[in-house]
């Protein structure tokens, strides 16, 4: 038989704090009332009420600023799913997260990046001007989204990395509904062979430069 577990006052008060924020009680950035409003509402003494809503703010339910109170930081306790956040995104959302995630990884790369990084990248760079001339616009998004994904992982920060590995699913899908041929890829390839450049010479500011003028072609 399964164990009975016994929730204590605390958990009890953060279940029913969650179950008001979730049932529209307390909305985003709305204050909480204070600890003394709450021993009143929940019958319970400081400490409960505190390890109570310790615990929301461990979870990023709550958040409390100084001098201020404590407040509410979201209302959902399983935030959306990144993937399905981008997937429902607006493209020009999606661009913009796209152009900061490039132009940071640009400049990691510059500073971290090894010799087969250089390689990989490289190859990709080399796919995607082939694929660029021939009109093959699929193998060319794709060469093209590999390459970034390779200076995201030259740039050594996985979190950096898989966020862009996150939003380059959905790239390659934008890319061929907003391009209708490679002309583009043909016009930024020396673009992108001097991003290449600047990585290869640890020239971070000038990678950024560089990421940023790509976005502005």
């Amino acid at each position: 038989m399964s164990k009975i577990i016994k929730k204590s006052l605390a958990e009890e008060i953060a279940e029913k704090l969650k179950e008001q924020i979730a049932g529209g009680h307390y909305q985003v950035n709305d204050k909480l009332p204070t600890e003394p409003e709450l021993m009143v509402e929940f019958g319970v003494g400081r400490s409960s009420i505190r390890e109570a809503t310790k615990s929301l703010v461990q979870s990023g339910l709550l958040r409390i600023q100084q001098g201020a109170g404590t407040f509410v930081e979201r209302t959902a306790s399983n935030p959306e799913p990144m993937e399905a956040r981008l997937k429902r995104a607006r493209s020009q959302d999606l661009d913009e997260v796209r152009q900061l995630l490039e132009m940071k990884i640009a400049e990691k790369a510059a500073i971290n990046r090894s010799q087969k990084d250089i390689f990989i990248m490289k190859g990709h760079l080399e796919n995607r001007k082939k694929a660029a001339e021939a009109g093959l616009l699929e193998e060319c998004i794709e060469a093209d989204v590999r390459f970034h994904i390779a200076i995201a992982e030259a740039a050594k920060n996985e979190i950096l990395s898989d966020l862009y590995k996150i939003a380059a699913v959905h790239l390659r899908k934008w890319f061929t509904e907003i391009y209708p041929d490679t002309r583009s890829f043909i016009e930024t390839q020396h673009l992108h062979e001097r991003l290449l450049k600047n990585i290869l010479d640890c020239d971070s500011k000038q990678a950024w430069n560089t990421a940023t003028e790509i976005h502005q072609y």
